[in-house]
């Protein structure tokens, strides 16, 4: 099946996000998931990323204020996190949400609350096979494992929900280059799977190799979208994202101190 017969699974329509009613955090966002596919959102902090994610997963109160929200095809902006859980939404925050004095295998009990399916224990297994890691710790609390091992249990956890979209906000955060790569291999499998991906990160090079299409996030706007390819090969995003632009600093200082007008 061609990109363009594959079928849009989450579409955001120009949302509006403010924070205390009178601070936008998102203006005008507008973008469309596919179904199998993994979609990254880059952008610096304070870009708005991860109020995009929570307005989503509707973890902020009467928000957004404007715009639509539709996982196929059903509403879901301003719907109660719980509402917006059951329709196959599974949101893994930056902290990683993990209860650190709990082991491993009772966060990974956690994920099968509510759970009755004879498929669950096959999903535990399937988890536990794709971090071989977690198999060795099932004992050991969540707060000692190390921080590449706690995103595998957050994504390993999250992954026992089924959702239907599984958004990440900064998995790489804090880890390992050789880790990371890890995880982005692991979330590379998971969409193979047929979970659907939408994926916050600030480490634009690893998400563009894992992603299907990109977008990038610039004080609460969308300014640019496409494929890694496309995007890789924009002169703003080589220099300001991948740090292979042709400017003419040729010291860290001078680096630092350049800041190229954009032109989008």
């Amino acid at each position: 099946m061609s990109e363009a017969e594959t079928p849009v699974l989450l579409q955001v329509a120009s949302i509006e996000t403010l924070y205390h009613d009178r601070i936008y955090a998102l203006s005008g966002v507008s973008l469309e998931v596919r179904e199998r596919e993994i979609f990254a959102v880059l952008g610096p902090n304070g870009a708005g990323k991860t109020t995009l994610l929570k307005s989503i997963a509707g973890l902020l109160k009467d928000q957004p204020k404007k715009g639509t929200i539709a996982l196929g095809g059903k509403r879901l902006e301003r719907r109660r996190p719980e509402e917006v859980a059951r329709a196959g939404v599974v949101f893994v925050p930056e902290d990683r949400g993990l209860f650190r004095e709990l082991t491993v295998a009772e966060n990974l009990e956690l994920g099968l609350w509510g759970r009755r399916d004879r498929e669950s224990r096959e999903d535990v297994e399937r988890v536990l096979a794709m971090f071989p890691v977690l198999k060795e710790r099932l004992e050991q609390q969540a707060e000692k494992l190390s921080g590449g091992q706690q995103q595998m249990l957050a994504i390993g956890r999250a992954l026992l929900r089924r959702p239907r979209l599984l958004m990440l906000d900064e998995p790489s955060l804090g880890l390992t280059p050789e880790l990371a790569k890890l995880v982005f291999g692991a979330l590379e499998e998971i969409c193979r799977a047929g979970t659907t991906i939408l994926l916050v990160e600030q480490n634009a090079r690893l998400a563009l190799k894992v992603a299907r299409r990109a977008a990038i996030l610039e004080t609460g706007r969308i300014v640019l979208q496409g494929t890694p390819q496309e995007l890789a090969e924009n002169e703003d995003v080589r220099d300001v994202y991948l740090g292979v632009g042709s400017g003419d600093a040729s010291t860290v200082k001078e680096w630092r101190l350049y800041r190229k007008r954009r032109r989008w």
